[in-house]
C-alpha cells in the first residue's frame, strides 16, 4: 500500500487575469478552485493509474472540511489529523502572462496533533511505501520527516521524500528509497549553479553518498534524469505539447513514476515524465486517458 503525507494540504484558488498589472484593478476572465496539496496530488494520480493509496496529513477550520468531502467526492481514500485550530491554507495562483503564486503559511499543529500522526504510521508495514511530499507549518521541526523516515524504514517500508532544505537533507542519513529534488532545488542542495548535464549527476552522487538509494531529478521542459543506487543513469525527453500548467506537474511525475516502477525504471521514468507533461498540458491535474496516450507514443 501507498501512503502519502501532506502536513500543508490546501485549496488553491486559481485565478487567470489577462494583461495583469500589478497595483491596479483586474479583472478575472477565468478563475476556479483546486483541491490539493503534494502528497493529495501523489495519491490522485495514482489512482487515475490504477494504484490505491492512503493520503494522510492535517486539515483544519471549515477549509479543511471542504478539503476532505472533496477527497470523498473523487474517491480518494484518506485519514486526516484534525486540527483545533486555524484553517487550512488557501494559495492564489495569478495566472497571466507569467505564472505568480502566493502560498499561505498554514496552521499550526500541536504536538498532540503530530503525535496522532505518528500513530496513523504506525499501521505501516514491510511492503509499504510511504511517501512524504511537500513543505511543513512553521513551528514543526525540520527533522520531522527524518523522524518518519527511521520509523516506517525500521518497519520495513520503503519512503519517498519530495522535499527542500533541511527537511530532505535530515531524512537521508535513513537511506530514503527515493529522493525528488528539481534543478532549482538541487542547486540550492548542491550549493551551485548545475549548468551541465555532468554538473546535475554530480550533485544527483553527492546526494546519494549521503544516504539517498534513487535520485530522480526533474528538468521542466528538458525532461527528467534518474539516478540509481546501482549506478545506473537514465535520461529522458519531457512529452506532452507547451506546457499550460505548472501546478502538480512534479507530483504528477513522482506518481506515474512509483506506479510503474516494478516494470523497471526506464518504463517507470517514461510513465512519470508522461503523467507530468500530461498534467502540465491541462489545466487540471491529468485523467488516466490523458497520461496513456503519452505513455504509447
Amino acid at each position: 500500500m501507498f501512503y502519502t503525507v501532506t502536513f500543508n494540504p490546501c485549496i488553491d484558488y486559481v485565478v487567470k487575469v489577462d494583461g495583469l498589472k500589478m497595483g491596479e484593478t483586474n479583472r478575472a476572465s477565468n478563475e476556479e478552485l483546486q483541491f490539493g496539496g503534494k502528497g493529495i496530488n501523489v495519491s490522485y494520480i495514482l489512482k487515475q493509474l490504477g494504484v490505491e493509496s492512503v493520503a494522510l496529513g492535517f486539515s483544519a477550520g471549515f477549509v479543511g472540511e471542504a478539503l476532505l468531502q472533496h477527497l470523498d467526492e473523487v474517491g480518494l481514500k484518506s485519514d486526516f489529523v484534525r486540527l483545533k485550530n486555524g484553517n487550512t491554507r488557501i494559495n492564489v495562483k495569478l495566472k497571466g502572462e507569467n505564472e505568480t503564486e502566493i502560498n499561505a503559511q498554514g496552521p499550526e499543529i500541536s504536538n498532540d496533533e503530530l503525535n496522532e500522526l505518528l500513530l496513523k504510521l504506525e499501521r505501516v508495514t514491510a511492503g509499504d511505501t510511504v511517501i512524504l511530499s511537500g513543505s511543513v507549518p512553521k513551528g514543526v521541526d525540520t527533522d520531522i520527516y527524518a523522524k518518519i523516515v527511521e520509523a516506517v524504514g525500521n518497519k520495513g517500508a520503503d519512503t519517498v521524500v519530495d522535499a527542500t532544505g533541511e527537511l530532505l537533507l535530515n531524512t537521508l542519513k535513513f537511506r530514503p528509497l527515493l529522493i525528488k529534488p528539481n534543478k532549482s532545488e538541487l542547486e540550492v542542495l548542491s550549493g551551485k549553479r548545475l549548468e551541465s548535464t555532468e554538473d546535475i549527476l554530480d550533485a544527483a552522487f553527492g546526494l546519494q553518498k549521503k544516504g539517498a538509494k534513487n535520485v530522480l531529478i526533474s528538468l521542466g521542459a528538458d525532461g527528467a534524469l534518474l539516478v540509481t543506487e546501482t549506478g545506473e543513469v537514465f535520461c529522458e525527453k519531457a512529452l506532452g505539447g507547451k506546457p499550460v500548467n505548472t501546478v502538480g506537474a512534479g507530483d504528477s511525475m513522482l506518481a506515474g513514476f512509483l506506479s510503474e516502477l516494478n516494470n523497471g525504471f526506464l518504463s517507470a521514468l517514461r510513465m512519470g515524465l508522461a503523467a507530468g507533461g500530461a498534467t502540465a498540458c491541462s489545466l487540471t491535474l491529468a485523467t488516466r486517458d490523458e497520461i496513456l496516450r503519452l505513455f504509447n507514443i
